[in-house]
């Protein structure tokens, strides 16, 4: 017979063996992301380096400086320009619209956007915008390519997106963006603006680990939509808390957001092509579905990954961009590649 006190027994064994596991599994990361942010070969790392599990922090570390000629070290809350994660707030706001019925993701855009004079803007909809299928490469030129026919990533999508909220809501991206932050309370995360008196960190050019500060950066009023916002690790893992949580959209337009609608590859991921949506990647790898989204330019790396299956977020941003293309993210899917073995190991 089975007495409670052995069932107690085993209850608590079966717990500290469960405890112990996941100290392991995160050991194992732990030490493997000490070591790739610490290299200074074959390039340095420059950020900061943030996993949370069910939305709670499990590592947060620094490496190297917020300004090179001072020597002035980086913060785990320093502010960072995110490039293209920017476009997944973009996407969302436009959604969000869209559940309100202020725009159809499936209507030409010329309705949205009537000064448009190319032929394009008859075929071309929201939705291939959104996905960056649209083939437009200036608003005063023919497209490319038939609209949903290929996919080519750029950043002019998504500022007529923003033109098309500010046109369909009365708001600018600005208004609009800053609000939602404050909902969600990423009280460190802000559209940028000239006029802002906050401080993010500068960018740098990295060339053969030497590093020259960007002395004048190319994000303007109209880019914002597409490259514009300034965030922080902790913030930017609010952000996936809530969009994957289903807490920033609806089921019908959550569905639209997570669900593929088109393929690009992407060197972080590896050689093929994967599901691509409204500005996500739906990454397969190692026998692990989990979504990502990468940024780099103007001084600054970025890579934003969440894997549902353990509710495990991984943010990395640095404010140094490598010269060489070949050192482009590498860093970045090094750490990536440290947490999905790690998890995939559980």
């Amino acid at each position: 017979m089975i007495t409670i006190k052995k069932l107690f027994l085993t209850g608590v064994f079966s717990t500290l063996l469960s405890i112990t596991a996941t100290a392991q599994k995160k050991d194992t990361y732990t030490h493997k992301i000490d070591s790739i942010i610490t290299a200074s070969s074959p390039i340095q790392f420059n950020g900061v380096v943030l996993v949370a599990q069910k939305g709670k922090v499990q590592y947060l570390k620094t490496n190297g400086y917020r300004n090179f000629e001072k020597k002035i070290p980086l913060k785990a809350d320093d502010q960072f320009e995110i490039m293209s994660n920017s476009k997944q707030i973009t996407a969302v706001l436009i959604l969000q619209a869209a559940e309100q019925g202020k725009l159809n993701l499936h209507t030409p855009i010329k309705k949205y956007l009537p000064s448009l004079t190319q032929t394009w803007a008859d075929t071309v909809t929201i939705h291939h915008l959104l996905n960056h299928t649209h083939g437009i490469t200036d608003k005063e030129k023919p497209s490319v390519f038939k609209a949903g026919s290929q996919f080519k990533y750029g950043n002019l999508s998504y500022m007529m997106l923003g033109e098309i909220l500010k046109n369909t809501t009365g708001k600018s991206f600005t208004e609009l963006a800053n609000s939602l932050f404050k909902k969600l309370k990423m009280n460190y995360t802000f559209v940028y603006n000239t006029k802002n008196k906050q401080s993010p960190v500068p960018g740098y050019m990295n060339e053969n680990n030497q590093f020259e500060i960007v002395k004048e950066s190319f994000l303007n009023d109209n880019i914002v939509p597409a490259a514009g916002i300034i965030s922080t690790v902790q913030d930017l893992a609010k952000w996936d808390q809530a969009l994957f949580k289903g807490k920033l959209l609806s089921p019908e337009f959550q569905k639209q957001m997570l669900t593929p609608s088109t393929s690009s590859q992407h060197n972080v991921f590896g050689k093929e092509s994967m599901g691509f949506g409204y500005n996500v990647r739906f990454i397969k790898e190692a026998g692990l579905d989990y979504y990502a989204v990468t940024g780099l330019g103007d001084g600054f790396t970025c890579l934003n990954v969440y894997f549902p299956s353990t509710d495990t977020t991984l943010i990395i941003l640095e404010n140094q961009m490598p010269e060489n293309r070949e050192y482009w993210s590498f860093k970045e899917a090094a750490i990536k590649n440290a947490v999905l073995k790690a998890i995939t190991t559980q």
